[in-house]
């Protein structure tokens, strides 16, 4: 099976390579496109369909975790702003992007959720996570995730 295809079987299972850390609540990966650097996605431990599915204190740590990542990407690649959203419409299982924003990005364009840039940037080879590109970057976010759960 292709660790695609079960995104949160294969954090599990050791075969997902986009995993930054495990977290209580699941799994900080890395994603797939960085045409926002930094850009990463919490998997939960167990797929459920929508946040309301999780216990109360599953949810409260699930998006506690939400925010550590959040806390991970300002270190470490330095934002204007983080922003966090939870959709499952295309993928209908609990996830939560975490979008760094930069001060680069067109006023008007910052201003917009990242859904409305152009779908190529979803798609497009150039943006697309590489080791040889992004390396240093995830292992820069694993340190810190990790870092955060030696200290406490």
């Amino acid at each position: 099976m292709d660790w695609r295809e079960n995104r949160i079987e294969s954090a599990k299972n050791g075969t997902n390579p986009m995993v930054l850390s495990e977290m209580k609540s699941g799994y900080a990966v890395i994603g797939d496109t960085q045409f926002l650097p930094g850009y990463c996605v919490l998997l939960p431990n167990r797929e459920v369909s929508s946040l309301n599915d999780l216990t109360i204190p599953e949810r409260a740590q699930f998006l506690t975790d939400m925010s550590l990542i959040g806390d991970a990407i300002i270190n470490v690649c330095h934002p204007v702003r983080v922003n966090y959203d939870i959709l499952g419409n295309t993928d209908a299982f609990l996830h939560a992007h975490v979008f760094p924003r930069y001060d680069w990005e067109k006023e008007e364009r910052r201003k917009m959720p990242v859904w409305l840039y152009d779908s190529s940037n979803w798609f497009d080879e150039e943006k697309q996570f590489s080791i040889e590109k992004h390396g240093k970057l995830k292992e820069e976010l694993t340190k810190y995730l990790s870092a955060i759960y030696e200290n406490k």
